[in-house]
């Protein structure tokens, strides 16, 4: 091989050299480095300077776009602390539903505004025309009950209460102390008919032996003296009551008999004179709900019975057993109530 050969080969491959180097810079004169002998760029020399010559106003090289700046998100706050604050968020309304449940649990189920406190009852012989008890102002008889549901006077005789099975009116019953029974529960009873005794808290009745007392009361309760409502289907009702200034009170609906003392026979009485009551003409007047249809048995009766105060058409017991006391024959009084003033 002449020199020249030698030459031209060694200028070839610095040309390919320095065209591999320029194709990975901007900028570049592979030609000029590379001439040949004569001058001229040899082959492939010029394609190579030109593949490797990027001009500024060109499209941008992967170089470029690894230097573009990239803009940093800053997190917000809620975004940094999401989590923590739908779980604060979360226990906050869980704490306000236990909250309402509790309180509404724990709230009083009535409130009294004034205690009825008349004068003494005065003491009432057979066959005086004097009634017993006191008449309490009516405070009407309506079903919707709010909580606490207030009452012009305790113990009420009257009054909203509840009207749903099993806790308006309630089953007749001895109720214990820690029963959780009240007016909204037994004023219902009240206006079918019902007699109610209520004891204090701290009266001899919420000891064991005045329970026991009180049950065999309730044993031996007998029909209603007009209407002959059966035992045990309205009546009696005993439960605690404080709210009231003496240890006894026996209620039928508008009428209370307050007692310092137990005393069925004096309660039964009471019942028999003052729960049921027809006008001169013969019509039911108490109690002012007609539960269980006396008013048309009354009505059906004989025009004779129209005059007595003891219709003889009055419905006849109940099938269902009775204790064995009888209902004392004492006819519903019509004569005027003793002066009272609650205080």
């Amino acid at each position: 091989m002449s020199k020249e050969s030698r030459r031209a080969a060694r200028a070839a491959r610095e040309s390919r050299r320095l065209g591999a180097a320029g194709s990975a810079r901007p900028t570049g004169d592979a030609g000029a480095t590379s001439a040949g002998p004569t001058g001229g760029a040899p082959t492939g020399a010029g394609t190579a300077g030109a593949a490797g010559t990027r001009r500024p106003g060109g499209p941008s090289t992967r170089a470029g776009r690894r230097e573009r700046v990239r803009r940093y998100h800053e997190p917000t706050f809620f975004e940094r602390y999401r989590s923590l604050l739908v779980g604060i968020a979360g226990a906050a309304v869980l704490a306000v539903v236990v909250g309402v449940v509790f309180i509404s649990a724990t709230q009083p189920v009535y409130a009294c505004t004034n205690t009825f406190d008349p004068s003494p009852t005065p003491p009432v012989e057979p066959g005086s025309s004097t009634r017993l008890g006191f008449a309490e102002q009516d405070m009407g008889n309506s079903h919707v009950v709010s909580k606490p549901q207030k009452y012009l006077y305790c113990p009420p005789a009257s009054g909203n209460h509840i009207n749903v099975s099993g806790q308006g009116p309630i089953a007749p019953r001895v109720y214990k102390p820690g029963d959780n029974v009240g007016p909204p529960n037994w004023v219902h009873n009240l206006e079918h008919g019902g007699l109610v005794v209520l004891y204090r808290n701290d009266s001899p009745g919420a000891t064991a032996d005045g329970l026991k007392a009180f049950q065999a009361f309730y044993d031996t309760f007998p029909p209603s003296p007009l209407c002959k409502v059966r035992p045990y289907a309205i009546s009696p009702v005993i439960a605690r009551f404080d709210p009231m200034p003496h240890p006894y009170a026996v209620l039928v609906w508008d009428r209370v008999m307050y007692m310092d003392t137990w005393d069925p026979a004096l309660a039964l009485r009471f019942f028999n004179t003052e729960d049921e009551r027809v006008d001169k003409d013969g019509a039911l007047i108490q109690p002012p709900e007609d539960f269980f249809g006396c008013g048309a048995a009354l009505k059906s009766a004989s025009p004779a019975a129209s005059d007595s105060t003891s219709p003889s058409g009055s419905p006849a017991p109940s099938s269902s057993a009775a204790p064995s006391a009888a209902a004392p024959s004492v006819a519903p009084s019509t004569s005027p109530e003793p002066s009272a003033a609650p205080s």
